[in-house]
């Protein structure tokens, strides 16, 4: 393991984990150990923590809610930055709500939600934080991150903070000018919304967090759509014509409620389910012809 112990001079023992299991920070639960784990709450601690990192030469790698992630069986080295619940302060102003990166997305919809403002009734369901949907402009039931955000306040490599505008993201499917820049750390976020009747905002959220339950596998862990969607074609659907529903590596498998999903089933390894992803990939090519390409981003040492 890198020398890093002495970490705990820039930031208080008690948010940092050494050796630490990524299964533990991970939807899907599978991944190896990181030399340290931090989990920060507030804005300077992350500026202490990536100082220490950048006078130390050690490397950082930035997580939120590990909803569309997966760790190698290897782990990480280096020091982990989780950017998690703890960091979730907020503001409402008239129809602007200004968030920490930390805010989980489905409490975020439900606290504007109460304050009859709406635009984000697509993320009730998402399980992510803001920083990591910023991330990868998520979204669901036809709305996404880039349809309400004003700006995102984030820390670039010379820990200056910066203020990005919307028009500046880059935005398109599944995709941020943040995906381009890993190693810069998103603190916090200005979405823009529109007043609108509570009962209606709810009955939204209610519809869309029915049918992600009737359609998707959360009784298991699982990291959501594996794959993004293909221009013309539905991922499940093709996996499905396939007959490879059930299908299963190790501990990995292909849900049987939706095909879309690789699903946990029990002491599952991150290979496992690489090597499920692999093994869909080339079957979808040669049966469609289409090359998919990962949702879910694959770190970790190889």
């Amino acid at each position: 393991m890198l020398n890093i112990s002495n970490i705990v001079d820039v930031i208080d023992n008690s948010k940092v984990k050494f050796n630490e299991p990524m299964s533990n920070h991970t939807t899907i639960k599978v991944g190896g150990k990181a030399d340290v784990l931090v989990v920060p709450t507030t804005k300077e601690d992350i500026i202490n923590v990536l100082k220490f990192a950048k006078e130390n030469s050690i490397p950082v790698t930035v997580i939120g809610n590990g909803s569309k992630l997966l760790v190698r069986d290897k782990g990480i080295r280096g020091i982990v930055i989780k950017i998690s619940s703890k960091f979730s302060d907020y503001k409402i102003e008239e129809n602007k709500v200004i968030v920490c990166a930390g805010m989980s997305m489905p409490k975020l919809s439900r606290i504007v939600m109460k304050e009859g403002l709406s635009g984000l009734e697509f993320a009730c369901g998402i399980p992510g934080v803001v920083g990591g949907g910023i991330r990868m402009n998520a979204g669901a039931y036809g709305g996404e991150i880039s349809d309400v955000l004003v700006n995102t306040t984030y820390i670039d490599d010379n820990l200056n903070i910066k203020i990005l505008d919307h028009k500046d993201h880059n935005f398109s499917y599944r995709y941020s000018y943040f995906k381009d820049h890993p190693s810069f750390v998103i603190i916090s976020a200005e979405f823009k919304l529109v007043k609108k009747d509570i009962v209606e905002i709810q009955k939204e959220m209610d519809k869309n967090s029915a049918s992600r339950k009737e359609k998707q596998p959360l009784e298991f862990p699982n990291a959501g759509s594996t794959f993004k969607r293909p221009e013309g074609f539905f991922v499940g659907t093709m996996i499905d014509e396939l007959g490879l529903k059930g299908y299963s590596i190790g501990g990995a498998e292909i849900s049987t409620k939706h095909a879309g999903f690789i699903i946990n089933k029990g002491q599952a390894t991150a290979d496992d389910v690489i090597s499920l992803m692999e093994y869909i990939k080339d079957k979808v090519f040669k049966k469609y012809g289409v090359k998919l390409e990962n949702e879910i981003e694959v770190i970790g040492e190889e």
